[in-house]
């Protein structure tokens, strides 16, 4: 039986993927002109990966990324992904604890609470980057998001868009939907066969 809705933030509850691709688009051409497609490169890597992999000891061209970033976020609209929110508020209505489990930080946070005062009201929980000893795909943050509502893991469905994603979700042991927001489905499929294009018409069953 269903205990936990576990829900990734970018590409999961918003429709946001696209936004960060057109930013590390333009990271991509200002400060690695040589690595083709470098928006696609990060997909579902934390800012500190991004960081550790391509841009080691450059620490002022980490914080002029950073402060891009930052402003970036603060101006950016939080569109949900089509029919997510009907899905939560059902989920909620039967019982099943909601939670979102995500790699952004607290500052990030901020900015989806001024643009939807609702949104706290639609989980039980919110962990983010602040709340984890290793970032995904370490399992450690589903862990420990289950640990929070005091149910084994495989009560748990874990949503997520990421390989990074998928890969934590699988590793702690829950049941894994994918969304075919930021990947291509068949590309989803490879870790798991239950893949959505978004919440609209979708009904959680137990199976």
């Amino acid at each position: 039986m269903i205990k936990a809705c576990l829900f990734d933030l970018d590409g999961v509850v918003f429709d946001t993927e696209p936004l960060y691709t057109l930013f590390w688009h333009e990271m991509g051409r200002r400060y690695c002109p040589d690595i083709e497609g470098f928006e696609y490169a990060i997909k579902g890597q934390t800012l500190v990966q991004i960081f550790d992999r391509y841009f080691a000891g450059e620490e002022e061209v980490q914080r002029q990324i950073t402060h891009r970033l930052d402003v970036y976020e603060q101006n950016m609209p939080y569109h949900y992904v089509s029919g997510f929110e009907s899905f939560v508020k059902d989920l909620r209505s039967k019982g099943i604890r909601t939670a979102v489990v995500t790699s952004s930080n607290l500052d990030k946070m901020q900015n989806v609470y001024r643009s939807h005062p609702e949104f706290k009201d639609y989980f039980d929980a919110i962990l983010t980057s602040e709340d984890f000893a290793e970032s995904k795909p370490s399992p450690d943050c589903y862990l420990r998001a289950a640990a929070r509502f005091n149910v084994p893991v495989e009560a748990c469905v874990v949503f997520e868009d990421s390989i990074n994603g998928l890969c934590s979700g699988i590793s702690s042991g829950a049941r894994v939907i994918g969304l075919a927001t930021t990947n291509p489905a068949a590309d989803i499929r490879r870790y798991t066969h239950e893949v959505i294009r978004n919440y609209e018409g979708f009904t959680l069953s137990d199976d």
